[in-house]
């Protein structure tokens, strides 16, 4: 982030304009700064009486906040959740438009985060655990082939053929 102008260097461009009658373009060229920037000074010299700078940067308090705060922890706790659903809610009942990078941080920050309680079904193919040791601990290693993972199958092996006199034989 930059720093704002002098005041000293305002003071000349827009003593320039008004005072010499440089347009605006001319005192921008004469003094390095876009015309905008002169245009802004003069307008605001006219309007305010004053060249003072605005502020800059600065901290944007969060959205989610005071009774928005006490509303959202209620509906967390009330039941499940999607993130998108709270945002939505948030817009509908709420009135308050918020992006779901601000509801996440929330959620996250008040500890309402929670893991789905549902499971994926068993491998039909190979078993992944055996006697109820859902960590993994018991797998029989002789059922895995080898070269393959508990999610995927060996395919048919690839025949190779010799080739005869440079003519390639196409595979069976």
């Amino acid at each position: 982030m930059g720093r704002p102008y002098s005041q000293d260097l305002r003071k000349r461009a827009v003593f320039a304009v008004e005072r010499e009658g440089m347009s605006r373009q001319a005192a921008a060229r004469r003094y390095g700064v876009a015309p905008s920037t002169v245009i802004g000074w003069v307008a605001q010299f006219r309007t305010k009486g004053h060249l003072e700078p605005g502020q800059m940067g600065g901290h944007k308090p969060r959205a989610l906040s005071g009774d928005h705060r006490i509303w959202l922890l209620q509906r967390c706790k009330a039941g499940d959740f999607t993130l998108r659903g709270l945002v939505g809610e948030l817009a509908s009942e709420r009135g308050l438009k918020v992006d779901y990078r601000s509801v996440w941080e929330f959620v996250h920050a008040e500890d309402l985060s929670f893991k789905k309680k549902h499971f994926c079904p068993q491998s039909r193919i190979v078993p992944t655990f055996e006697g109820g040791a859902p960590n993994g601990q018991g797998i029989k290693i002789a059922l895995i082939p080898l070269g393959s993972s508990l999610s995927t199958r060996p395919g048919p092996k690839q025949i190779w053929r010799r080739c005869v006199a440079g003519a390639h034989e196409e595979n069976a």
